[in-house]
């Protein structure tokens, strides 16, 4: 098992470009932390590709990504008096708070059609925001995309932090978001390659600071 140390500097050994973001990255990754100690909600939204990576990175969070993740002792016991619970509590794994903004299709088109399309994200940012601790994974390659742009504002009107990731020029996002990640990229498709290491690493060193001693 990878400590966290371990686990970013594989990263930036297999990507060397990744390098001058390192204190970028290193800062997301706490505010990240500090929302999975507190039992916080990260909220991730994206279009197109980024979309899907948001869809990914719930993916990643919210079950055993490199760790098996079992229930504790206390969280098994709590199932035993359920049919089927033992079976149950042994399959379960411990998950770190996370949904994907771009899966709500019914409330994202219903909000689209009946008030606006460029708030689509931000109105479930308002909606969902309940702890301090909370926050706002926002992934735009362009740091231009008007409803993702929009969330990290509903974000900071919430009390909630925000990351955003992004292409090397930031565009709007990056005077908006609490931490940005500026990958060393322009073209979408290039983004988006750097995106999945990265979110790949925050991942696995999420997992192994909340989880790694079991």
């Amino acid at each position: 098992m990878k400590t966290k140390e371990e686990i970013f500097e594989d990263l930036f050994a297999r990507f060397p470009a990744l390098v001058p973001c390192r204190g970028q990255i290193e800062a997301a990754y706490e505010l990240l932390l500090a929302c999975a100690e507190a039992n916080g909600t990260v909220m991730v939204c994206g279009n197109g590709g980024s979309a899907a990576d948001s869809e990914h990175i719930v993916g990643e969070l919210m079950k055993g990504f490199l760790l098996a993740r079992p229930l504790t002792r206390f969280q098994k016991e709590s199932f035993y008096d359920i049919e089927g619970g033992r079976e149950i509590a042994e399959k379960l794994q411990r998950g770190i708070r996370a949904i994907s903004l771009t899966s709500q299709t019914g409330l994202i088109s219903a909000f689209a059609n009946d008030v606006d399309a460029a708030l689509v994200y931000a109105q479930q940012v308002f909606a969902y925001a309940s702890n301090d601790c909370d926050v706002v994974l926002a992934l735009t390659t362009s740091g231009n995309s008007e409803n993702v742009v929009n969330a990290v504002k509903a974000a900071a009107a919430s009390g909630i932090k925000s990351v955003a990731v992004t292409g090397q020029t930031g565009g709007k996002v990056k005077d908006l978001a609490d931490v940005t990640v500026k990958l060393p990229a322009l073209e979408p498709f290039a983004v988006q390659e750097y995106t999945l290491p990265v979110y790949h690493a925050l991942c696995a060193a999420l997992e192994a600071d909340m989880f790694g001693e079991f």
